[in-house]
C-alpha cells in the first residue's frame, strides 16, 4: 500500500506519522546549529504540545509555562522615606519617590515591610555591617571574620533552589555583576572581599563568581562546545564579520516556516532583540574604558547604565529561552563608592549613605535610589510586555526579588530591609500590594519562594522561623 493510500484508508496512523516526524523535526532543532553557534529559543504555541524547544524532557509543557526566580542586590541601603509606600497596607497604596518607575506594572509587584537580616548585625565581631550585609542577604547565616581564604557563611538561596531544580534546564542557575570579581583581600574591617563582591553561595566556603561580562554571559547563552571550541568560533565571527545569526538562520527559516503567524511575529522580534544585544556589546566593546588604570575586560561598557542593562538582557533572555530559572545579579558590591555622573551625582555612594541626616546628602542618596530603580523599570517592563508560551507574561511567570541587606545606610540597620518583588510566579504571590509584617526573617519570604519554584524538601533556611505568610 502506498502512502497515499495508507493515509486515506487509515487517518490516525497518519496523522501519528505526521506528529513523529514533526517531533523529528524539532527534535534535530532543539538548538538552532550553526557553525559555533547554539542558539535557544522561546516557546511557541505552533510546537504544542510538544516539548518545549530547548528545554530538557519532563519540564514545561504547552499548559504551563515554567516560574523563574532572579534576587538583585542594591548596596549602601536606602532612604526610607523615599522607599516605603503611605497607607496602612493593602492594594491601595501610594507609590513613594522611590518606586515610582514601577507605576506600569504596579499591578505584578508588592512591597514588604518588616523584612529582617539580623545574620548581618554586629556582635562581638564589631565593624564590617557591609561585608555582612551582602554575603548573608541569600545565605541568612552569620559569617566568619576573616580576610584570609578561612571564609565560611552557608549557601544562599538561589543555590539551593538549584540543586532541586536546576538539572531541568540547561544551566542550573546564571550568576551576573556590574561590579568587580574580588575573592582576596581585605575589604570591611577585617571582612574577605568574597563576602562583599558575591551573591551566590554553592557551599559555606564556596561563592559562586558571578560573570561582568555582557559579551561572555553572550556567548555561554549561544555559544557551542567546549571553552576552547567556543573561543575559537568566537573569534571566526570576529574575522568574518558575522553575527551568531548569520549562522543559524537557514535553520531559523527553517523553523519558522512551520509556525503560525503569531509565532512567527514572536520570533522575529526575538531575533530583533538578539541582533539589537549583540550589536550594543559590539559598541560597548570599540568604547574607551572609564578609568585606564582599571582591569576591566572587554565588553564592559564604561557606562554604568548600559552595563546594567546589557546584564537585565542577558537575563530576560536566558528566561525567555528557558535556559535557566534562578539567576542572581549584584547592582553594585556592598560599601560600593561609585559616582553617578548619569544622576548629576559627582560624589561617591558609601560616603553620600552617611549622611549624617543632611537635607541635601539624603537628597543625593535619594536621587541614587530612584536611579537604580529606573534601571529595574526599563527591565520589568520588558518581562511584563514578553509573552510567555502560556499566554501570560515573562513578568508574570516570574519572581524578581530586589532589595539590599542594609536598610538605613547612615546607620548600618539591618532590619526592615527595602525589598521589592516583581512578578506573582504564576500566581504563586499575590501581587498589586503593600505587605506590612513585623520583624520576620528575610529568610522566610524565600521558603515561600522556593514553594512556588516547586523546589520540594527546603524545610529550613539560614535563620528561618517557618513560610512566609504575608
Amino acid at each position: 500500500m502506498n502512502t497515499n493510500q495508507d493515509r486515506s484508508l487509515n487517518p490516525h496512523l497518519a496523522a501519528e506519522r505526521q506528529a513523529a516526524e514533526r517531533r523529528a523535526s524539532l527534535s534535530r532543532r532543539r538548538f538552532l546549529r550553526g557553525l559555533g553557534a547554539c542558539m535557544a529559543l522561546p516557546a511557541f504555541e505552533s510546537f504544542r504540545p510538544l516539548q518545549l524547544l530547548g528545554a530538557p524532557a519532563g519540564v514545561a509543557s504547552a499548559k504551563a509555562a515554567p516560574v523563574r526566580m532572579a534576587f538583585l542586590q542594591v548596596p549602601n541601603g536606602i532612604i526610607p522615606g523615599s522607599w516605603w509606600p503611605e497607607g496602612e497596607g493593602g492594594a491601595n497604596f501610594i507609590l513613594p519617590p522611590t518606586l515610582k518607575p514601577f507605576a506600569k506594572i504596579r499591578h505584578e509587584m508588592q512591597v514588604i515591610s518588616g523584612l529582617d537580616d539580623l545574620s548581618a548585625n554586629a556582635g562581638a565581631d564589631g565593624g564590617g555591617d557591609h561585608a555582612r550585609a551582602g554575603a548573608t542577604f541569600l545565605t541568612g547565616v552569620r559569617i566568619k571574620k576573616t580576610s584570609g581564604a578561612d571564609i565560611y557563611g552557608g549557601i544562599s538561596i538561589d543555590q539551593v533552589v538549584a540543586q532541586k531544580i536546576g538539572h531541568l534546564t540547561r544551566f542550573p542557575s546564571l550568576e551576573l555583576t556590574c561590579d568587580s570579581v574580588r575573592k582576596a583581600g581585605d575589604c570591611d574591617s577585617g571582612y574577605s572581599c568574597a563576602y562583599e563582591y558575591n551573591m551566590a553561595w554553592r557551599s559555606p566556603t564556596q561563592p559562586v563568581t558571578p560573570e561582568p561580562n555582557p559579551r561572555l554571559v553572550f556567548e555561554r547563552l549561544f555559544g557551542a562546545g567546549a571553552p576552547a571550541e567556543r573561543a575559537a568560533n568566537l573569534k571566526r565571527r570576529q574575522i568574518e564579520q558575522h553575527s551568531i545569526l548569520d549562522f543559524v538562520m537557514e535553520d531559523t527559516k527553517a523553523v519558522g516556516s512551520k509556525m503560525n503567524g503569531r509565532d512567527r511575529q514572536k520570533l522575529d522580534q526575538y531575533l530583533t532583540s538578539v541582533r539589537e544585544i549583540e550589536n550594543r556589546i559590539e559598541r560597548a566593546e570599540k568604547m574607551p574604558v572609564a578609568n585606564p588604570e582599571m582591569d576591566t575586560p572587554p565588553g564592559i561598557p564604561a557606562n554604568f547604565g548600559e552595563h546594567i542593562q546589557l546584564m537585565f538582557d542577558m537575563l530576560l533572555l536566558a528566561f525567555q529561552t528557558d535556559s535557566t530559572r534562578i539567576a542572581t545579579l549584584l547592582m553594585a558590591g556592598e560599601g560600593s563608592n561609585r559616582t553617578f555622573v548619569e544622576a548629576g551625582i559627582s560624589e561617591g555612594h558609601h560616603n553620600l549613605s552617611h549622611h549624617r541626616n543632611n537635607t541635601e546628602t539624603i537628597a543625593k542618596v535619594a536621587r541614587i535610589d530612584l536611579w537604580y530603580t529606573q534601571q529595574l523599570a526599563k527591565f520589568l517592563e520588558k518581562m511584563e510586555a514578553t509573552k510567555d508560551v502560556d499566554g501570560n507574561s515573562l513578568l508574570h511567570n516570574s519572581m524578581i526579588l530586589y532589595g539590599s541587606g542594609n536598610a538605613d545606610g547612615n546607620r548600618h540597620t539591618h532590619y526592615n530591609l527595602p525589598i521589592m518583588v516583581a512578578g506573582s510566579g504564576r500566581g504563586g504571590l499575590k501581587t498589586g500590594r503593600y505587605v506590612k509584617v513585623d520583624a520576620v526573617p528575610l529568610t522566610n519570604l524565600f521558603l515561600t519562594m522556593s514553594d512556588v519554584m516547586g523546589a520540594q524538601g527546603v524545610e529550613r533556611h539560614g535563620d528561618s522561623t517557618g513560610r512566609f505568610t504575608g
